[in-house]
């Protein structure tokens, strides 16, 4: 077609002349699946036993606030990793690295987006627009530097989880345990290392001894698999110390059922590390290369039903 120049790319990318692409590819290429990690600045209220609406009127506005930065981000992130994700096995279709879209305006678009989304989180609450300017700043940290440095780029994932729930719990002026803080961070570290470790299943099924675009060699998988165990066992051992410690009794009726949650929660972390190392061969489920164990969750049914049980436990302890 004129006015298009075809890449040799692994994959059909192409950049597209003027505004080209389907409505549906620039929406794609925000990446709105993503948004449902944003979910989590409903934590502080829920933790806080809160009902009053306006509040989470005000926790859906910093949703919608780190959405858009999110999606401003990773537009910076996929401009970065054309290269890399025009040579994945999966990621080379997305909207960017497929040429499905024109780079400059899809990055005036995400340039606006974080923008907008800071501007509202400032808006919402000083605070709270701190935190969002401290995520938009390691998230540009990562995409520029620090995911090609390993176990920092977990490091760095699990912090963002974790920036997530201050930024919500700033918004609505509801502190958060220490506890809670700390089961946060390692229940995110293990999160992060298990899509770490889904991307080293594929290279050691591949003929590449380097991730491309990270630091990691094929030979570090059974090492991240111990560190997201250890780190999956420490969120839970911490959320035991929580649910004994005295703010807890005081602010449930039946603390006790709270208990109820850890087996679950470590079934929940166990079998994501067992999808996260197979191979898929057989017909076993496995998590998709290059996916987020929350988005995974979202698609899984096994997980609705353990999170069904946490919510049922959460209940009866109230």
């Amino acid at each position: 077609m004129r006015g298009e120049r075809t890449l040799r790319t692994a994959g059909e990318a192409r950049f597209l002349p003027g505004l080209g692409g389907r409505p549906l590819d620039w929406f794609q290429a925000l990446r709105p699946h993503q948004w449902v990690k944003n979910v989590l600045v409903f934590v502080p209220l829920a933790a806080a036993h809160e009902t009053d609406a306006g509040l989470y009127l005000v926790a859906a506005g910093m949703f919608a606030a780190l959405s858009a930065v999110a999606s401003g981000a990773y537009v910076l992130n996929d401009l970065l990793d054309l290269p890399h994700d025009r040579r994945h096995a999966t990621k080379r279709h997305r909207p960017m690295a497929a040429g499905k879209v024109p780079l400059l305006p899809m990055i005036g678009i995400g340039a606006a987006l974080a923008a907008g989304g800071l501007l509202l989180a400032f808006w919402l609450s000083a605070a709270a627009g701190l935190w969002v300017l401290l995520y938009v700043a390691v998230t540009c940290a990562y995409s520029l530097s620090l995911k090609r440095k390993t176990l920092i780029d977990v490091f760095t994932l699990a912090m963002l989880y974790a920036v997530r729930v201050l930024a919500g719990a700033a918004a609505v002026s509801v502190a958060l345990s220490p506890w809670l803080i700390a089961f946060f961070l390692f229940l995110f570290l293990a999160l992060a290392i298990v899509k770490r470790q889904g991307d080293l299943r594929t290279l050691r099924g591949s003929d590449r001894s380097v991730s491309g675009g990270r630091a990691y060699l094929a030979e570090d998988f059974p090492v991240m698999v111990a560190l997201g165990a250890a780190s999956g066992f420490a969120s839970v051992v911490i959320l035991t110390l929580y649910i004994q410690s005295p703010e807890t009794g005081e602010r449930y009726a039946r603390p006790e059922f709270l208990w109820l949650i850890c087996p679950l929660l470590l079934y929940w972390l166990g079998r994501m590390a067992l999808l996260a190392c197979r191979e898929g061969e057989g017909g076993s489920k496995r998590l998709p290369d290059n996916d987020d164990p929350l988005n995974f969750a979202l698609r899984d049914r096994t997980s609705w039903l353990t999170g069904l049980g946490v919510l049922a436990a959460f209940a009866a302890a109230l």
